[in-house]
């Protein structure tokens, strides 16, 4: 296995990146680094070939010390991959623009390699006009390749098969969170498409410092916080030793540590670019021991022995980036409902006479043929045919009828909760497809959203839907106290 991997003509990366995200927890006291030191610091790491850095907007100045470095010059330079992560609203051309000028002007560069945007919630359909703006951007050259962090696999194949040109998707992957082996592997197999794997050292919990240690009671920094969370997700601290335990013995077969053992299992999975390791700047680097990581693989032995060892864990729940999205929150910060109900809702609520009150979405057709996307009367919400329009009138999606129900689906859920509603209340939806062939796609998409609630349905295959529309759904919901839900 290669210490570097070529991803497209335009970028090759190192395939263990170093991760920045921790400049933010340094300097979350007020105290920044000094940008010549920390350039210092990220010059090391250069030196010992680890020359791809991954950071994002929030990342404290994580941006101004790797654009410091990049000043410098010198005959190998680095990769510097960052993120752009707007709060969800109308993305228009021009505040596409200013997020990525933003990013340039801390980094001091003319061109970003590896830009990666990341959405709070997909209810807001305004991610995927941002997606194409961006991708303008890629081709006018201020974007060297495009990315998403913590897109869970329906809305990853949904971008793809919009035909934007994303290169690689940023997910939590480790031993203790297998989730990103599964259909967003998949996704990428069937698109070309790369992950880029964070949190593959559990927050540092994943090493022998942690080897039959007692539970902590309490951790200071927030990498400990967020990854405590996960460990209890997946079914709390004793499982968590016997997945340790078993990287372990592993480990000791090869003569590595642990950390290379957890770093490797990801490093071999399907479609994995690179590993992304978390630094503390100023502190140890750990390069001679990730440089293990090319030293050995893990054979069949290997893998049963953690695939045993996995039995005794919980799956984390939901899909890749869930954990930003809904309960159980797996963040630092714990809890994120309070922040996600400040985001405004997708669409205004308006007066539709006495008693009952309607959205718009902006589709030309709801003008043209006189008509909401849906209307609140009571406790009743009534959600018109929608098929898989973004902007005035472009289908979304035309070859792919799952990708178009994911979308579809959103609007419907966005135009409930609009309205006062929550997803739960949805109690009917109604299906009209054109192509007995993509029954299963569809289907598979709206249990995604909905099997929880398992709202009565209806599916009919009709003769055609207007355009390149494959599927068209409409949907009822009553709104209930959420005290009377059982």
């Amino acid at each position: 296995m290669s210490e570097r991997l070529r991803l497209t003509e335009n970028l090759e990366i190192s395939r263990i990146l170093t991760g920045l995200w921790q400049v933010a927890d340094i300097e979350k006291d007020g105290t920044k680094i000094d940008p010549e030191t920390g350039a210092d610091w990220l010059a090391a790491y250069v030196a010992e070939g680890l020359d791809t850095f991954d950071m994002a907007d929030h990342y404290g100045s994580a941006e101004i010390i790797a654009g410091r470095l990049l000043s410098r010059g010198g005959a190998r330079r680095p990769h510097v991959l960052t993120k752009w992560c707007p709060p969800p609203g109308p993305m228009t051309a021009a505040i596409v623009r200013a997020g990525v000028q933003e990013r340039l002007d801390r980094l001091g560069a003319e061109r970003i390699d590896l830009l990666q945007f990341h959405w709070w919630t997909f209810e807001h359909p305004a991610w995927l006009d941002a997606l194409h703006e961006l991708a303008l951007l890629r081709e006018e050259g201020l974007i060297g390749e495009l990315g998403v962090t913590n897109f869970d696999a329906a809305h990853f194949n949904l971008a793809l098969s919009d035909g934007v040109p994303l290169r690689t998707n940023q997910v939590s992957f480790s031993l203790m969170d297998r989730r990103a082996a599964g259909e967003l592997a998949d996704v990428c197999e069937r698109h070309g498409a790369w992950l880029l794997a964070y949190g593959t050292l559990n927050g540092g919990f994943l090493s022998e410092r942690w080897l039959d240690r007692k539970e902590p009671g309490s951790v200071a920094d927030w990498s400990k916080m967020k990854y405590g969370r996960f460990i209890a997700a997946a079914g709390g601290w004793q499982a968590f030793q016997t997945v340790l335990r078993a990287a372990a013995e592993v480990a000791r077969k090869h003569g590595v540590s642990i950390a290379n053992v957890a770093t490797r299992w990801v490093l071999e999975q399907r479609r994995v670019a690179g590993v992304i390791i978390g630094a503390r700047l100023g502190e140890a680097m750990h390069a001679t021991d990730n440089r293990r990581l090319f030293s050995f693989t893990l054979d069949a032995e290997d893998r049963a022995l953690l695939e045993k060892a996995f039995a005794a864990t919980r799956p984390i729940p939901g899909d890749c980036g869930d954990e930003y999205r809904r309960p159980p929150f797996l963040t630092a910060s714990g809890d994120l409902s309070h922040h996600l109900s400040e985001v405004a809702k997708p669409f205004q609520r308006l007066p539709a006479g006495p008693g009952a009150e309607r959205v718009l979405t902006g589709s030309s057709w709801e003008d043209i043929a006189g008509y909401c996307r849906a209307q609140r009367i009571g406790d009743r919400i009534l959600v018109s045919g929608t098929t898989a329009i973004a902007g005035l009138s472009r289908a979304v999606a035309p070859a792919d009828a799952g990708a178009q129900t994911t979308y579809i689906l959103d609007r419907i859920v966005a135009s409930v909760t609009s309205l006062g509603g929550r997803v739960e209340d949805i109690a009917r939806t109604r299906i009209y497809i054109t192509d007995e062939a993509d029954v299963l796609a569809i289907s598979r998409a709206h249990g995604r959203v909905l099997s929880d609630i398992k709202p009565a349905n209806t599916l009919v295959r009709v003769a055609g839907l207007i355009g390149d529309h494959r599927v068209e759904i409409e949907a009822e919901a009553i709104v209930r106290a959420a005290t009377s839900r059982r």
